[in-house]
């Protein structure tokens, strides 16, 4: 299965005309791009090129001289820090138990359908008679990849095994991007899921969620198993019931436990709980979720006060300040303080003696008004919706519906954008990641790069970090990076690349942090002629997420993406030709359907009973 991630670093094969043309120099920033094609196949490579401002050629020759100094020590650097572990202790470590399962693929292979179901009712039986799951694991993982084989027409390999123990085990498996995390999760899943207890398959956000629970999802419930899955605008009743499921597909399991144990007076009864007992937890891309936005408590709110016009009218002074003379910024701590000046100045446009008379008191007001102006960027940490800020995630690029700032900091954005002004928040209560998946007694996760922070994860989470291997020796070169001095230089030389690699007919992956960025590229490759597909946060794009996605690794496909696309996204070379026909057939029949409804004057239901066709939507 030819597949990768939008992640959120990629690298090419560097330019060197570009970087000769461009006096933007080598130095601090640094921005990576990704040709699908060579990233899936591991041909590229990397030139490491330094630009400094000189003439002639002796300024030529010692380009290429520090250029290869560069270099040589990027290649000394990436081969002490990357490590050379290949897994293949822990292909040694599991291949007695491989072994075993791939002996007992003949016997379960000759099953019917109802056959290899009935199978999952034994295993449950003698699970729930005291037998470990350990001893059920080769029978399970068996029965497992036959039915993988029967219902999504993929053969498990033995390294996919691995990593399902590996999981089992209640470690952290590292994978390579493309040898199949999104299967693996399912053998650890229906194992666990034998006792009855309940298992939690957690993802980065409620697309993957609910793209691995219908893919995915076939196979145990194929064998049995009740699959749910959790997204935003659900009910109670219906979060409580696919909580209830045998593996349940979530983004915000840890919204719903903190809203019923900290708000737990609302209560009436145990059985109005949404959410089941913690058993196995099996986690996706588990550095991004358990490192990255670990460092953000996970908090409970609720209406403070009504929405006041001090807002507008702090809004109004913080945009006349002036930064350095009024106030200081320290974009680090994400703080501002204000000046002697600034006080007076405020102190007498609003006609008070003190800024923090608790009677009347302002300066809370005009910090986060200073906040709004100068730490939070729109289209960076927040975009406008209508009438509505809403949150950008920094790590996934996606909005965060139904989020918002607390401490009247979301009211100082709306006053800045002019926008009505909503009630203010104040925290009722909050959880840490940590101590919220501390709770699993059985814990467990995925992703292609752990092997990193495995300090972190042993000192904090107990989770060791294991290698697997990949399926077929790794033929890819991860190269080091390229860096630029300057901003409008790295930009550039992007530009060039990526209109050189388009004409060969790559497809072209380029990851951006901020909406921000990835905006500001799609104008200048309009410039260049290339065209290409944007994917970020922006309502636009969101809508036609699966399209863009499909089709980003099609011939001369160009896509620029924050990575709310990325992590667990398989893209296909050369496209996916399955969604084009159903979204070609869609464009051709339908108005066709409709020109015959308005002749006929029959309705969809009728006309879909009469032809047996089944409507693509």
């Amino acid at each position: 299965m030819a597949a990768s991630s939008l992640c959120s670093s990629f690298t090419t094969k560097a330019w060197s005309n570009a970087q000769s043309s461009s006096s933007s120099g080598c130095r601090r920033k640094h921005h990576k791009t990704v040709t699908l094609a060579g990233f899936l196949r591991g041909d590229f490579q990397l030139l490491h090129t330094t630009s400094f401002p000189a003439s002639g050629s002796r300024a030529r020759r010692g380009r290429r001289r520090r250029s290869g100094a560069v270099a040589s020590l990027g290649g000394l650097l990436g081969g002490i820090f990357k490590g050379t572990d290949t897994g293949e202790s822990t292909r040694q470590q599991y291949a007695a138990t491989v072994n075993v399962i791939n002996g007992l693929e003949r016997e379960i292979s000759a099953l019917s359908d109802s056959e290899l179901r009935d199978r999952t009712f034994a295993l449950r039986e003698r699970a729930q008679q005291g037998q470990t799951l350990d001893s059920l694991l080769p029978e399970a993982f068996a029965v497992v990849r036959e039915a993988s084989k029967r219902v999504l027409g993929l053969r498990p390999f033995d390294v996919q095994l691995i990593g399902g123990m590996v999981l089992h085990k209640g470690e952290i498996a590292e994978m390579r991007t493309g040898e199949g995390k999104t299967l693996v999760a399912i053998l650890p899943a229906y194992l666990n899921a034998l006792t009855g207890k309940g298992v939690h398959v957690v993802t980065v956000n409620d697309y993957l969620a609910r793209r691995d629970c219908e893919w995915v999802g076939q196979v145990p419930r194929f064998l049995g198993l009740k699959v749910g899955l959790i997204q935003q605008n659900m009910t109670s009743e219906q979060r409580k019931e696919n909580y209830l499921c045998d593996i349940t597909y979530v983004t915000n399991i840890f919204i719903h436990y903190i809203t019923l144990n900290f708000k737990s007076w609302d209560l009436q009864s145990v059985e109005e709980l949404v959410v089941r007992g913690f058993n196995y937890c099996i986690i996706d891309e588990v550095d991004s979720i358990l490192i990255d936005e670990a460092r953000t408590p996970l908090i409970i709110s609720g209406p403070a006060e009504k929405p006041s016009d001090r807002y507008y009218k702090a809004a109004k002074i913080a945009a006349a300040f002036e930064r350095d003379i009024h106030y200081t910024v320290d974009e680090k701590q994400k703080t501002v303080l204000l000046s002697e000046q600034g006080y007076e100045d405020a102190e007498e446009i609003l006609n008070v003696k003190d800024l923090y008379d608790p009677r009347e008191q302002w300066a809370s007001y005009i910090l986060n008004a200073i906040k709004a102006k100068e730490l939070f960027l729109r289209d960076v940490n927040y975009i406008t919706r209508g009438k509505e800020v809403l949150i950008v995630d920094e790590f996934t690029g996606r909005v965060m519906q139904g989020r918002r700032w607390s401490d009247g900091l979301h009211q100082a954005v709306e006053a800045k954008e002019g926008l009505p002004i909503q009630n203010e928040t104040v925290t009722l209560a909050s959880i840490s990641y940590q101590n919220f998946f501390l709770q699993f007694p059985k814990l467990c996760g995925m992703t292609g790069t752990a092997a990193t922070e495995s300090t972190e994860f042993e000192s904090i989470y107990k989770l060791k970090v294991t290698i697997v291997p990949t399926n077929k020796p790794m033929i890819r070169k991860d190269e080091s990076d390229v860096v630029f001095r300057a901003t409008s230089g790295k930009w550039r030389a992007v530009v060039v690349e990526i209109s050189r690699m388009h004409k060969t007919g790559r497809p072209v992956l380029v990851g951006t942090t901020s909406v921000e960025q990835s905006d500001s590229l799609s104008e200048q490759l309009k410039e260049a002629g290339i065209p290409h597909e944007v994917l970020n946060a922006k309502p636009e794009n969101v809508e036609r997420e699966a399209e863009i996605v499909a089709q980003s690794g099609r011939l001369g496909a160009v896509t620029i993406a924050t990575n709310m696309a990325g992590r667990g996204t398989d893209i296909i070379l050369g496209g996916n030709a399955e969604f084009m026909a159903r979204l070609k057939l869609r464009e051709i029949l339908m108005p066709r359907y409709f020109l015959f409804l308005n002749e006929r004057r029959i309705s969809l239901v009728e006309w879909v009973r009469v032809f047996r066709w089944k409507v693509v939507c």
